[in-house]
Formats: structure tokens, C-alpha cells, sequence
């Protein structure tokens, strides 16, 4: 395979989703995907299910509590997501997996947990066979030179604009 690099971005609904459907067709054709999930360490959905299934494994690199511009990251989640690009660079050298998918990497640099460099570097880096998708909101456009595939998942209506919480094995 030769690997392709994509970024699913945008204020919209469905990156993750989108990446985690693009690793169930994979597995139907014997792809194993490792999901580096940055700013998360809730539990969701997917991260419980990828304990019952053998062809993909999901890490997180975040805690419990949200990053916000009124809340800016502290050393704890700058260190759980240096610790997450480290342990994404050596799954993708494991030769284990074929698809790498970095769940919220996009918005981690977006809060300063992580350099662009570090990005740029995943992505020089990565290995002709793997697949690779980078998700999360605002994207660094100076990405855009270094990948294959650019999504803008756009917000048209949302339920959470009527205040909604995320929905167990909808949204989490």
C-alpha cells in the first residue's frame, strides 16, 4: 500500500467518527490501526470497544478535564501529549499497524500542547506503507503543503446549540 496522509478538520461533527470509519474498511481487508487519541482521557465509546476487537488499539494522551481558551493547558497535558507524538512515532515504526490516525493532534497544537514541528516530523517521517490521519478543529494551514487529503467538516446546524450534552454512544 502506498500510504496517504489526511487531515479531517473543521468545526463540524464527524472527524473522529470519519477516521474511525476509514479504520473499520481497513480492517475488513486485514489492516490493524493504532489511534493516538490527544486532549482525551474520558471514556468513549470507541475506546471501550477497541478493547473487544483485535484490529485496533486506541492510547489516550490527555486527562479527564477539558482544554479550554479560558482554561490553557498545564504541564500535565503539555507532558501526556509530548508523551502521545513519542508513542504515535513508535507505533508507526512498529510495524504493526498500517493505518495511524492521530485523533485531536490538529487541536493540541492549536493549544500549544504540542509543536508543529513535531507534526511536520510525524509526517516526514512516516513510513511509504503507513496510512496516516490527523484530526481535529483548526488546523494549522501550514499542513496543508505536507499532506495528500484535506476534509473540512463544516457546522451547518448542530444539536448542541440547543445545549444537547453529548450523548453516550453518539457523541462519546
Amino acid at each position: 500500500m502506498n500510504g496517504k496522509i489526511h487531515i479531517y478538520t473543521g468545526n463540524g461533527k464527524g472527524k473522529t467518527t470519519a477516521a474511525l470509519g476509514l479504520a473499520f474498511r481497513a480492517a475488513a481487508y486485514g489492516y490493524k490501526t493504532y489511534v493516538g487519541q490527544f486532549m482525551k482521557g474520558q471514556s468513549y465509546g470507541e475506546l471501550r470497544m477497541s478493547k473487544k476487537l483485535s484490529w485496533i488499539d486506541i492510547e489516550q494522551f490527555g486527562d479527564d478535564t477539558m482544554i479550554h481558551v479560558i482554561h490553557p493547558p498545564d504541564n500535565k497535558n503539555i507532558d501526556l501529549a509530548k508523551n502521545g507524538v513519542s508513542k504515535s512515532r513508535d507505533a508507526m515504526f512498529s510495524d504493526e499497524y498500517q493505518i495511524i490516525v492521530l485523533d485531536e493532534i490538529l487541536i493540541a497544537e492549536y493549544f500549544n500542547l504540542i509543536d508543529i514541528k513535531d507534526i511536520i516530523s510525524l509526517i516526514e517521517e512516516k513510513p511509504e506503507h503507513i496510512e496516516m490521519i490527523l484530526t481535529g478543529r483548526y488546523a494549522n494551514e501550514e499542513l496543508y503543503g505536507y499532506v495528500d487529503l484535506v476534509t473540512e467538516m463544516k457546522e451547518i446546524k448542530h444539536y448542541y446549540q440547543q445545549e444537547l450534552l453529548a450523548r453516550e454512544g453518539i457523541e462519546k
